[in-house]
Protein backbone atom coordinates (compact mmCIF):
# COMPACT_ATOMS: atom_id res chain seq x y z
CA UNK A 1 0.00 0.00 0.00
CA UNK A 2 1.88 2.96 -1.08
CA UNK A 3 -0.10 4.88 1.93
CA UNK A 4 1.71 2.99 4.15
CA UNK A 5 5.56 3.90 4.67
CA UNK A 6 6.06 0.92 7.34
CA UNK A 7 5.67 -0.15 10.76
CA UNK A 8 7.71 1.20 14.11
CA UNK A 9 8.42 -0.07 17.28
CA UNK A 10 6.90 1.86 20.29
CA UNK A 11 10.02 0.61 22.59
CA UNK A 12 13.08 0.81 20.35
CA UNK A 13 11.68 2.89 17.34
CA UNK A 14 12.94 0.24 14.64
CA UNK A 15 11.14 0.61 11.86
CA UNK A 16 9.87 -2.56 9.36
CA UNK A 17 8.04 -2.83 5.98
CA UNK A 18 4.76 -4.44 6.12
CA UNK A 19 5.76 -7.45 4.64
CA UNK A 20 8.68 -8.07 7.44
CA UNK A 21 6.53 -8.74 10.22
CA UNK A 22 2.85 -9.57 10.87
CA UNK A 23 2.46 -8.32 14.72
CA UNK A 24 5.36 -7.03 17.20
CA UNK A 25 8.79 -5.97 16.79
CA UNK A 26 11.14 -8.80 16.54
CA UNK A 27 13.45 -6.93 18.42
CA UNK A 28 12.66 -6.17 21.38
CA UNK A 29 8.75 -7.52 21.43
CA UNK A 30 7.24 -4.07 21.57
CA UNK A 31 3.98 -2.95 20.22
CA UNK A 32 4.20 -1.61 16.54
CA UNK A 33 2.50 1.42 14.70
CA UNK A 34 1.21 2.49 11.61
CA UNK A 35 3.78 5.03 9.81
CA UNK A 36 1.59 6.67 6.72
CA UNK A 37 3.06 8.64 4.07
CA UNK A 38 1.26 11.84 4.82
CA UNK A 39 2.83 13.63 1.61
CA UNK A 40 1.06 11.14 -0.32
CA UNK A 41 -2.37 11.27 1.40
CA UNK A 42 -2.94 14.63 1.23
CA UNK A 43 -2.85 14.11 -3.12
CA UNK A 44 -6.24 12.88 -3.15
CA UNK A 45 -7.44 13.48 1.08
CA UNK A 46 -8.43 16.59 1.76
CA UNK A 47 -11.38 17.87 3.92
CA UNK A 48 -12.87 18.94 1.04
CA UNK A 49 -13.08 15.50 -0.56
CA UNK A 50 -13.89 14.29 2.72
CA UNK A 51 -17.20 17.01 3.12
CA UNK A 52 -18.41 15.13 -0.43
CA UNK A 53 -18.66 11.40 0.89
CA UNK A 54 -21.81 10.07 1.55
CA UNK A 55 -20.11 7.19 3.39
CA UNK A 56 -20.65 7.36 7.30
CA UNK A 57 -18.83 4.80 8.44
CA UNK A 58 -15.60 4.48 9.86
CA UNK A 59 -14.66 3.76 5.99
CA UNK A 60 -14.98 7.17 4.67
CA UNK A 61 -11.33 7.20 6.28
CA UNK A 62 -10.15 4.79 3.97
CA UNK A 63 -7.15 6.95 2.99
CA UNK A 64 -5.80 6.54 6.75
CA UNK A 65 -6.53 3.32 7.18
CA UNK A 66 -4.60 0.00 6.82
CA UNK A 67 -6.35 -1.70 4.05
CA UNK A 68 -6.83 -2.15 0.76
CA UNK A 69 -9.64 -3.99 -0.44
CA UNK A 70 -12.60 -2.50 0.28
CA UNK A 71 -14.66 -4.83 -1.08
CA UNK A 72 -14.09 -7.32 1.94
CA UNK A 73 -15.29 -4.79 4.63
CA UNK A 74 -18.66 -6.25 6.81
CA UNK A 75 -22.10 -4.78 5.59
CA UNK A 76 -22.92 -3.49 9.21
CA UNK A 77 -22.34 0.26 9.67
CA UNK A 78 -19.11 0.69 11.98
CA UNK A 79 -18.70 4.20 13.02
CA UNK A 80 -19.81 7.53 12.68
CA UNK A 81 -21.21 7.19 16.35
CA UNK A 82 -23.70 10.44 17.52
CA UNK A 83 -21.54 13.32 19.41
CA UNK A 84 -23.78 14.75 21.53
CA UNK A 85 -23.81 18.53 22.88
CA UNK A 86 -25.34 18.20 26.42
CA UNK A 87 -25.48 21.65 27.92
CA UNK A 88 -27.85 20.67 30.55
CA UNK A 89 -25.27 18.60 31.91
CA UNK A 90 -22.61 21.22 31.14
CA UNK A 91 -23.70 23.77 33.14
CA UNK A 92 -24.76 21.34 36.00
CA UNK A 93 -21.00 20.63 35.82
CA UNK A 94 -19.93 24.66 35.31
CA UNK A 95 -18.07 23.84 31.77
CA UNK A 96 -18.55 25.42 28.81
CA UNK A 97 -18.90 22.92 26.21
CA UNK A 98 -19.56 19.10 27.17
CA UNK A 99 -19.91 16.66 23.96
CA UNK A 100 -20.83 12.93 24.74
CA UNK A 101 -19.64 10.80 22.16
CA UNK A 102 -21.85 8.11 22.24
CA UNK A 103 -19.90 4.45 21.12
CA UNK A 104 -22.52 2.18 22.07
CA UNK A 105 -24.59 3.18 18.95
CA UNK A 106 -22.39 0.62 16.94
CA UNK A 107 -23.55 -3.07 16.02
CA UNK A 108 -22.36 -4.70 19.00
CA UNK A 109 -22.71 -1.94 21.48
CA UNK A 110 -19.24 -1.08 21.97
CA UNK A 111 -16.17 0.97 20.26
CA UNK A 112 -14.27 -2.26 19.86
CA UNK A 113 -16.14 -2.48 16.32
CA UNK A 114 -14.12 -0.36 15.17
CA UNK A 115 -10.60 -2.13 15.88
CA UNK A 116 -12.59 -5.77 14.68
CA UNK A 117 -14.31 -4.32 11.45
CA UNK A 118 -9.75 -3.50 10.57
CA UNK A 119 -8.59 -6.79 11.78
CA UNK A 120 -11.36 -8.85 9.99
CA UNK A 121 -10.46 -7.13 6.85
CA UNK A 122 -6.53 -7.59 7.18
CA UNK A 123 -7.45 -11.62 7.68
CA UNK A 124 -9.99 -11.41 5.08
CA UNK A 125 -7.00 -10.45 2.82
CA UNK A 126 -4.41 -12.34 4.29
CA UNK A 127 -6.88 -15.45 3.30
CA UNK A 128 -7.19 -17.04 6.75
CA UNK A 129 -9.16 -18.97 7.51
CA UNK A 130 -10.31 -18.50 11.43
CA UNK A 131 -10.00 -15.53 14.00
CA UNK A 132 -8.82 -15.28 17.08
CA UNK A 133 -8.59 -13.09 20.32
CA UNK A 134 -8.95 -13.06 24.05
CA UNK A 135 -11.30 -10.45 25.69
CA UNK A 136 -13.59 -9.78 28.72
CA UNK A 137 -16.51 -9.59 25.89
CA UNK A 138 -16.66 -6.56 24.70
CA UNK A 139 -13.57 -6.76 22.05
CA UNK A 140 -15.01 -10.87 21.73
CA UNK A 141 -18.58 -9.70 21.16
CA UNK A 142 -17.88 -7.41 18.90
CA UNK A 143 -15.01 -10.01 16.44
CA UNK A 144 -17.84 -12.97 17.02
CA UNK A 145 -20.75 -10.34 15.51
CA UNK A 146 -18.40 -8.84 12.85
CA UNK A 147 -17.27 -12.20 11.59
CA UNK A 148 -20.41 -13.72 11.45
CA UNK A 149 -22.19 -11.22 9.28
CA UNK A 150 -19.31 -12.55 6.36
CA UNK A 151 -19.03 -16.71 7.36
CA UNK A 152 -16.01 -16.10 9.28
CA UNK A 153 -15.28 -18.45 11.82
CA UNK A 154 -14.28 -16.76 15.39
CA UNK A 155 -12.68 -18.65 18.28
CA UNK A 156 -12.99 -15.87 21.38
CA UNK A 157 -11.02 -17.00 24.55
CA UNK A 158 -12.74 -15.04 27.77
CA UNK A 159 -12.16 -14.80 31.48
CA UNK A 160 -14.69 -17.69 33.64
CA UNK A 161 -16.04 -14.08 35.56
CA UNK A 162 -16.68 -12.41 31.41
CA UNK A 163 -20.50 -10.75 32.15
CA UNK A 164 -23.20 -12.96 31.04
CA UNK A 165 -24.49 -10.30 28.57
CA UNK A 166 -21.34 -10.45 27.07
CA UNK A 167 -21.37 -14.35 26.89
CA UNK A 168 -24.67 -14.53 25.37
CA UNK A 169 -23.83 -11.66 22.54
CA UNK A 170 -20.61 -13.84 21.71
CA UNK A 171 -22.81 -17.22 21.80
CA UNK A 172 -25.74 -15.91 19.64
CA UNK A 173 -23.07 -14.61 17.05
CA UNK A 174 -22.03 -18.42 16.56
CA UNK A 175 -18.11 -17.82 17.77
CA UNK A 176 -16.52 -20.70 19.61
CA UNK A 177 -15.95 -19.28 23.38
CA UNK A 178 -13.06 -20.78 25.00
CA UNK A 179 -13.86 -19.83 28.95
CA UNK A 180 -11.15 -19.95 30.97
CA UNK A 181 -10.39 -20.22 34.63
CA UNK A 182 -8.82 -17.45 35.58
CA UNK A 183 -8.17 -13.64 34.58
CA UNK A 184 -8.63 -11.84 31.38
CA UNK A 185 -4.68 -11.95 31.14
CA UNK A 186 -4.43 -15.39 31.45
CA UNK A 187 -6.76 -16.03 28.64
CA UNK A 188 -4.74 -13.66 26.92
CA UNK A 189 -1.60 -15.96 27.26
CA UNK A 190 -3.60 -18.73 25.91
CA UNK A 191 -5.05 -17.26 23.49
CA UNK A 192 -1.46 -16.32 21.91
CA UNK A 193 0.18 -19.54 22.15
CA UNK A 194 -2.91 -21.23 20.35
CA UNK A 195 -3.40 -18.49 17.80
CA UNK A 196 0.89 -19.39 16.67
CA UNK A 197 0.30 -23.02 17.12
CA UNK A 198 -2.85 -23.04 14.80
CA UNK A 199 -1.59 -19.64 12.31
CA UNK A 200 -5.09 -18.20 13.02
CA UNK A 201 -5.30 -14.39 12.67
CA UNK A 202 -4.99 -12.58 15.57
CA UNK A 203 -6.87 -9.55 16.90
CA UNK A 204 -6.17 -9.59 20.72
CA UNK A 205 -5.27 -5.81 21.25
CA UNK A 206 -1.72 -4.53 22.51
CA UNK A 207 -0.23 -7.38 19.93
CA UNK A 208 -1.91 -6.80 16.60
CA UNK A 209 -1.06 -3.35 15.33
CA UNK A 210 -3.93 -2.69 13.15
CA UNK A 211 -6.79 -2.77 15.93
CA UNK A 212 -5.16 1.12 17.21
CA UNK A 213 -5.59 2.09 13.34
CA UNK A 214 -9.43 1.17 13.87
CA UNK A 215 -10.01 2.59 17.58
CA UNK A 216 -8.26 5.86 16.31
CA UNK A 217 -11.36 6.77 13.96
CA UNK A 218 -13.43 7.33 17.25
CA UNK A 219 -11.04 10.82 17.19
CA UNK A 220 -11.24 11.22 13.52
CA UNK A 221 -15.19 11.43 13.77
CA UNK A 222 -15.07 13.59 16.39
CA UNK A 223 -12.68 16.17 14.96
CA UNK A 224 -15.11 16.23 11.80
CA UNK A 225 -18.66 16.65 13.98
CA UNK A 226 -16.64 19.25 15.52
CA UNK A 227 -16.34 20.75 12.47
CA UNK A 228 -12.49 20.55 12.59
CA UNK A 229 -12.28 22.97 16.11
CA UNK A 230 -10.58 20.85 18.84
CA UNK A 231 -11.59 20.26 22.52
CA UNK A 232 -9.38 21.40 25.00
CA UNK A 233 -9.46 17.93 26.65
CA UNK A 234 -10.71 14.24 26.13
CA UNK A 235 -11.61 12.05 28.40
CA UNK A 236 -11.79 8.29 27.95
CA UNK A 237 -11.73 5.21 30.14
CA UNK A 238 -8.11 2.75 30.00
CA UNK A 239 -7.78 -0.98 30.14
CA UNK A 240 -5.20 -1.66 28.25
CA UNK A 241 -4.07 1.49 26.69
CA UNK A 242 -5.39 0.71 23.01
CA UNK A 243 -8.37 3.06 23.09
CA UNK A 244 -6.36 6.21 24.39
CA UNK A 245 -3.34 5.31 21.86
CA UNK A 246 -5.78 4.82 18.92
CA UNK A 247 -7.65 8.19 19.94
CA UNK A 248 -3.78 10.25 20.16
CA UNK A 249 -2.81 8.12 16.60
CA UNK A 250 -6.13 9.84 14.98
CA UNK A 251 -5.57 13.20 16.32
CA UNK A 252 -2.13 13.43 15.23
CA UNK A 253 -2.88 12.03 11.69
CA UNK A 254 -5.30 14.55 11.11
CA UNK A 255 -2.61 16.77 12.38
CA UNK A 256 0.17 15.95 10.28
CA UNK A 257 -2.47 16.33 7.29
CA UNK A 258 -3.29 19.68 8.31
CA UNK A 259 -7.26 19.01 9.05
CA UNK A 260 -6.98 20.47 12.55
CA UNK A 261 -4.44 23.66 13.71
CA UNK A 262 -4.16 22.28 17.64
CA UNK A 263 -4.58 18.96 19.58
CA UNK A 264 -6.23 18.60 22.71
CA UNK A 265 -5.07 16.95 26.33
CA UNK A 266 -6.15 13.21 26.96
CA UNK A 267 -7.30 12.51 30.00
CA UNK A 268 -7.07 8.50 30.46
CA UNK A 269 -9.43 7.23 33.66
CA UNK A 270 -9.02 4.20 35.16
CA UNK A 271 -10.72 2.17 38.29
CA UNK A 272 -8.58 2.60 41.17
CA UNK A 273 -9.04 -1.52 41.46
CA UNK A 274 -7.37 -1.72 37.84
CA UNK A 275 -4.88 1.30 37.70
CA UNK A 276 -1.43 0.45 35.92
CA UNK A 277 -1.60 2.97 33.61
CA UNK A 278 -2.36 5.85 35.76
CA UNK A 279 0.50 4.04 38.09
CA UNK A 280 2.74 4.09 34.92
CA UNK A 281 2.48 7.14 33.90
CA UNK A 282 3.07 9.20 37.22
CA UNK A 283 6.20 6.56 37.32
CA UNK A 284 7.30 8.39 34.19
CA UNK A 285 6.62 12.03 34.98
CA UNK A 286 10.21 11.19 37.43
CA UNK A 287 12.38 9.95 34.42
CA UNK A 288 11.97 9.50 30.35
CA UNK A 289 11.63 6.11 30.72
CA UNK A 290 8.33 4.34 30.73
CA UNK A 291 7.83 0.90 32.60
CA UNK A 292 4.36 -0.62 32.91
CA UNK A 293 3.55 -1.53 36.63
CA UNK A 294 1.54 -4.21 36.43
CA UNK A 295 -1.32 -4.36 39.41
CA UNK A 296 -3.90 -6.92 40.86
CA UNK A 297 -7.04 -6.02 38.68
CA UNK A 298 -9.98 -6.41 41.35
CA UNK A 299 -12.65 -3.32 39.77
CA UNK A 300 -16.17 -4.11 38.53
CA UNK A 301 -15.35 -2.58 35.63
CA UNK A 302 -14.64 -5.57 33.74
CA UNK A 303 -13.66 -4.10 30.42
CA UNK A 304 -11.15 -2.32 31.48
CA UNK A 305 -10.08 -4.87 34.44
CA UNK A 306 -7.11 -5.52 32.87
CA UNK A 307 -3.40 -7.07 35.31
CA UNK A 308 -0.57 -5.78 32.70
CA UNK A 309 -1.86 -3.57 30.00
CA UNK A 310 -1.11 -4.83 26.61
CA UNK A 311 -0.66 -1.27 25.17
CA UNK A 312 0.89 0.34 28.13
CA UNK A 313 3.81 2.34 26.47
CA UNK A 314 1.60 3.50 23.82
CA UNK A 315 -1.12 4.97 25.97
CA UNK A 316 1.82 6.10 28.12
CA UNK A 317 2.92 7.74 25.61
CA UNK A 318 -0.31 9.47 24.47
CA UNK A 319 -0.86 11.00 27.72
CA UNK A 320 2.59 12.54 27.92
CA UNK A 321 2.73 13.82 24.24
CA UNK A 322 -0.94 15.41 24.93
CA UNK A 323 0.14 17.38 27.72
CA UNK A 324 -2.58 15.25 29.37
CA UNK A 325 -2.92 13.28 32.51
CA UNK A 326 -3.91 9.79 34.58
CA UNK A 327 -6.27 9.75 36.94
CA UNK A 328 -8.38 7.23 39.09
CA UNK A 329 -11.82 6.91 40.49
CA UNK A 330 -13.51 4.21 42.27
CA UNK A 331 -15.79 1.65 41.70
CA UNK A 332 -17.98 3.56 43.43
CA UNK A 333 -17.74 6.65 41.38
CA UNK A 334 -17.98 4.55 38.39
CA UNK A 335 -21.14 2.44 39.63
CA UNK A 336 -22.69 5.71 40.39
CA UNK A 337 -21.84 7.71 37.04
CA UNK A 338 -23.83 4.75 35.39
CA UNK A 339 -27.11 6.12 36.81
CA UNK A 340 -26.17 10.12 36.88
CA UNK A 341 -25.44 9.50 33.14
CA UNK A 342 -28.63 7.85 32.49
CA UNK A 343 -30.76 10.30 34.32
CA UNK A 344 -29.28 13.31 32.97
CA UNK A 345 -28.84 12.01 29.32
CA UNK A 346 -30.41 9.25 28.34
CA UNK A 347 -27.20 7.15 27.53
CA UNK A 348 -27.07 4.36 29.03
CA UNK A 349 -23.24 3.24 29.84
CA UNK A 350 -21.66 -0.30 31.23
CA UNK A 351 -19.23 0.49 34.17
CA UNK A 352 -16.17 0.84 31.66
CA UNK A 353 -18.00 3.07 29.40
CA UNK A 354 -18.72 5.92 31.68
CA UNK A 355 -15.47 5.55 33.22
CA UNK A 356 -14.12 8.55 31.49
CA UNK A 357 -16.88 10.20 32.53
CA UNK A 358 -16.56 9.18 36.23
CA UNK A 359 -13.15 11.19 35.91
CA UNK A 360 -14.53 14.65 34.45
CA UNK A 361 -16.97 14.45 37.27
CA UNK A 362 -14.20 13.42 39.57
CA UNK A 363 -12.37 16.62 38.38
CA UNK A 364 -14.96 19.50 37.96
CA UNK A 365 -15.71 18.74 41.91
CA UNK A 366 -12.06 19.18 42.95
CA UNK A 367 -12.45 22.60 40.77
CA UNK A 368 -9.50 21.69 38.51
CA UNK A 369 -11.88 22.12 34.72
CA UNK A 370 -12.44 25.82 33.94
CA UNK A 371 -15.38 26.96 33.41
CA UNK A 372 -14.11 28.19 29.93
CA UNK A 373 -13.49 24.64 28.85
CA UNK A 374 -14.35 22.84 25.64
CA UNK A 375 -14.74 18.89 26.62
CA UNK A 376 -15.64 15.40 24.52
CA UNK A 377 -16.28 12.45 27.02
CA UNK A 378 -16.30 9.21 25.13
CA UNK A 379 -18.67 6.36 26.19
CA UNK A 380 -17.11 3.70 25.28
CA UNK A 381 -19.88 0.74 25.68
CA UNK A 382 -23.48 -0.06 26.38
CA UNK A 383 -25.06 -0.61 30.08
CA UNK A 384 -26.88 -3.44 28.34
CA UNK A 385 -23.76 -5.51 28.47
CA UNK A 386 -23.41 -5.85 32.43
CA UNK A 387 -27.12 -5.31 33.63
CA UNK A 388 -25.74 -6.85 37.14
CA UNK A 389 -23.97 -3.40 37.62
CA UNK A 390 -26.21 -1.60 36.59
CA UNK A 391 -29.07 -2.39 38.98
CA UNK A 392 -26.86 -2.29 42.34
CA UNK A 393 -27.32 1.43 41.44
CA UNK A 394 -30.79 1.67 39.85
CA UNK A 395 -32.96 0.87 42.86
CA UNK A 396 -35.96 -1.55 42.94
CA UNK A 397 -38.99 -0.78 41.20
CA UNK A 398 -42.25 -0.09 43.27
CA UNK A 399 -44.82 -2.78 43.63
CA UNK A 400 -48.18 -2.75 44.06
CA UNK A 401 -51.59 -4.47 43.69
CA UNK A 402 -53.22 -3.83 41.10
CA UNK A 403 -55.85 -1.37 41.55
CA UNK A 404 -56.01 2.46 41.92
CA UNK A 405 -56.33 2.81 45.78
CA UNK A 406 -52.55 1.06 45.74
CA UNK A 407 -51.54 3.43 43.41
CA UNK A 408 -53.06 6.90 45.55
CA UNK A 409 -51.47 5.37 48.22
CA UNK A 410 -48.10 5.49 46.73
CA UNK A 411 -48.81 9.10 45.57
CA UNK A 412 -49.52 10.01 48.14
CA UNK A 413 -46.09 9.06 49.93
CA UNK A 414 -44.52 10.82 47.26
Amino acid sequence: MEKIKGLRCYCCSQEYSLTEVNYICPKCSGNLEVIYDYENIKKNFTRETLSSCNDYSIWRYSPLLPVSNLKLIPSLQIGWTPLYKVDRMSAEMGISELYLKDDSRNPSASLKDRAGAIALVRAREEETKIITGASTGNAGSSMACLSASVGMPAVIFVPEKAPKAKIAQLMLFGAKVIMVKGTYDEAFDLCMEVSKEYGWYNRNTGYNPFTREGKKTCSLEICEQLKWKMPDRLFVSVGDGNIISGLWKGLKDLYELGFIENLPRLIGVQSELSASVVRSWENSKENDRIDIIPVRSTTVADSISVDLPRDGVAAVKAIKESKGMGITVSDEEILDTIKYLAQKTGIFGEPAGVTGMAGLRKLCLSGEISGEEKIVCVITGSGLKDIDSAMKVAGKPILIEPNLKAFREVKSNG
